[in-house]
């Protein structure tokens, strides 16, 4: 799988969402221009000692990303979107994007991606979820639908045995 992040924001996030991608074996794209330096102290502490773990891969905008990442199928994960993130079907190679904190998705990019829009429900009132916590809940459904494939799905107690 392959996490898309536009135009990131906060170093915090950036690096939790490079520790879910670590963790998952998920490739973690980052696209231009980035809100924080990639050597900010936050986003490394976010991702703990997971960076050795981590293919990450860098675009000077939106167009390098498309031009780099032809014949892909790409989720767009925002809250404009029609179609719930748990009611699609994702495969294997799958790319699922996430906008800027404080604006999302522009919506000239969303107008050609209207069928693979996503989004996860929330209350009218409320404007979006965390990012980081965005992209862990629709990655782990991704996976979910595989069956986890390579990730351990029960663990073991350090002093004491189930």
């Amino acid at each position: 799988m392959h996490i898309v992040l536009l135009e990131p924001e906060i170093p915090q996030n950036a690096g939790n969402i490079a520790r879910t991608c670590a963790v998952t074996n998920s490739v973690l794209h980052l696209i231009k221009p980035l809100g924080f330096s990639v050597d900010d102290k936050y986003l490394k502490r976010a991702g703990l000692d997971y960076w050795k773990l981590l293919d990450i891969r860098y675009y000077e905008n939106f167009q390098d990303f498309v031009e780099k990442n032809q014949g892909i199928r790409l989720w767009m994960a925002t809250t404009k979107a029609r179609h719930v993130y748990s009611d699609v079907e994702y495969k294997e190679d799958d790319f699922i994007m996430f906008g800027r904190e404080s604006a999302g998705i522009p919506e000239e990019i969303l107008m050609a991606h209207e069928e693979t829009s996503i989004r996860i429900p929330m209350l009218e009132a409320a404007r979006s979820l965390n990012l980081s916590n965005s992209v862990a809940i629709v990655i782990y459904e991704a996976f979910r639908q595989q069956g986890f494939p390579g990730m351990l799905t029960e663990g073991q107690l350090h002093r004491h045995t189930w």
